[in-house]
């Protein structure tokens, strides 16, 4: 099969098929489009389903030699967590390690890791490191879990015909960060040193927890992190989990000068690179969630609007074209060409 995500016909074919699932037991049915899984504590299942406290978690997983190639991992499953509306507590981490990569490197992975989740607010509960002849590259698997009441919960599949679609973040700003960690000594002969401390810098743009909580608290309707396949990806993903269509601006799209430089330098289409921290949402009034988005600091844009009609429309100055499925992510095509 190609790299990256699986199809949304080979899911449905492979996976979805073969699950018998008890829709009363759970709140996330397992699909292509919703990374979390939640369930309700045993003291509460006889209490009213939306007054049920419920627990939350989701899973991440990267690879790459980076030191600080945990960190992503992290920064995506807190998100996730987040824009279901829950509180984060704990990450635990396994790690799976080459046989040439030394103890020191280990330690440095930690170090980078408990940093972000430090900054969080979370702690890291649990660690299984081990070296396996079987992987090419580090593997970083984060588990991050939390909890909240069950009348709070967001999902991807509440956005509304007539809604205004929001974009909070920078689409590929984490593949650019992933490629610059992998490429430092090569992008380093290309670009100045401030370029690329400036570039180094943006990680801490990934950390999306204060914006979302300000998008909740203003009345955002369906919340969508920017997974792998990129914007393109994430929108056809909020159009399957809601039914809708869209009209979409493409210059409304929010990119980084430094992700068009560096994915032009490796040919990678940013709009199809993973950008975790980056965060859709909808919203009855877009422009007042834009201020909100802005008031905590975050970069927002006003990006286009929720139609009853399933066509997925992407307009670019006096061009329009229609939304294709998911294509594998840039970033793993990066991989496989480097």
């Amino acid at each position: 099969m190609k790299v990256g995500n699986i199809s949304q016909t080979v899911w449905n074919r492979s996976v979805c098929r073969q699950l018998h699932i008890e829709e009363d037991e759970i709140f996330f049915p397992p699909s292509l489009e919703e990374p979390c899984s939640a369930f309700c504590l045993p003291a509460e299942q006889e209490k009213s389903k939306k007054r049920k406290r419920v627990v939350i978690y989701t899973n991440a997983e990267v690879f790459g030699d980076a030191v600080n190639v945990g960190n992503f991992a992290i920064y995506r499953a807190l998100n996730d967590l987040a824009v279901r509306g829950a509180c984060p507590v704990s990450v635990s981490l396994r790690i799976l390690l080459t046989p040439s990569i030394v103890e020191e490197r280990l330690k440095e992975m930690i170090v980078c890791m408990e940093a972000v989740c430090q900054t969080a607010g979370v702690s890291i509960t649990g660690v299984k490191a081990e070296v396996s002849p079987a992987v090419t590259y580090p593997i970083v698997f984060a588990v991050a879990a939390g909890y909240m009441g069950a009348e709070s919960m967001t999902r991807a599949s509440e956005a509304l015909p007539g809604q205004e679609l929001v974009l909070c973040g920078y689409a590929g700003l984490e593949g650019t960060l992933r490629i610059l960690a992998e490429q430092k000594d090569e992008l380093a002969k290309r670009f100045v040193p401030a370029f690329i401390r400036k570039t180094k810098e943006l990680e801490n743009q990934l950390a999306a927890l204060d914006a979302i909580a300000a998008a909740r608290c203003a009345g955002a309707s369906a919340i969508h992190q920017v997974g792998e396949g990129g914007i393109f990806a994430a929108l056809w993903e909020l159009g399957e989990a809601s039914k809708v269509g869209m009209d979409v601006d493409m210059l409304k799209l929010s990119v980084r000068q430094e992700t068009i430089e560096i994915c032009e330098y490796y040919g990678v289409n940013p709009y199809q690179l993973t950008s975790a921290g980056c965060i859709l949402m909808t919203s009855n009034d877009g422009d007042s969630l834009v201020k909100t988005l802005e008031g905590v600091g975050a970069r927002a844009t006003r990006l286009g609007v929720i139609r009853h009609k399933k066509a997925r429309v992407i307009t670019s100055k006096t061009e329009q074209r229609y939304l294709d499925r998911p294509a594998p992510d840039e970033l793993m095509l990066w991989w496989e060409r480097e």
